[in-house]
Formats: structure tokens, C-alpha cells, sequence
């Protein structure tokens, strides 16, 4: 019963599935931000540049 507990990936598979999706959705996080801070930089020219 034992062998058969330690030999059972089952929990693994599912462990490095969240890992993957984790990183994932840190790069996501990350994509935006930086995109969201250079259209906030561009906006605030083009706001200035009409004030």
C-alpha cells in the first residue's frame, strides 16, 4: 500500500501545473505593468503637450 502511495504522480502532475500557471500569470502581471507605465508616459506628453 505504501509502494503504491510513493510510485502515485497524480499530486505531482497537478503541483507542476499550478507552478507553470503561477508563472504565467507572473509574466502576464509583469507585461502589463511595464506596457501600462509607457502608455501613462505617452499620455501624459500628449495631455501636456495640449495644455
Amino acid at each position: 500500500m505504501m509502494l503504491k502511495f510513493f510510485r502515485d504522480e497524480r499530486g505531482a502532475t497537478a503541483i507542476e501545473y499550478a507552478l507553470i500557471a503561477s508563472l504565467i500569470g507572473m509574466a502576464i502581471v509583469g507585461g502589463v505593468t511595464a506596457v501600462g507605465d509607457t502608455l501613462n508616459g505617452a499620455f501624459s506628453g500628449a495631455a501636456a503637450g495640449l495644455g
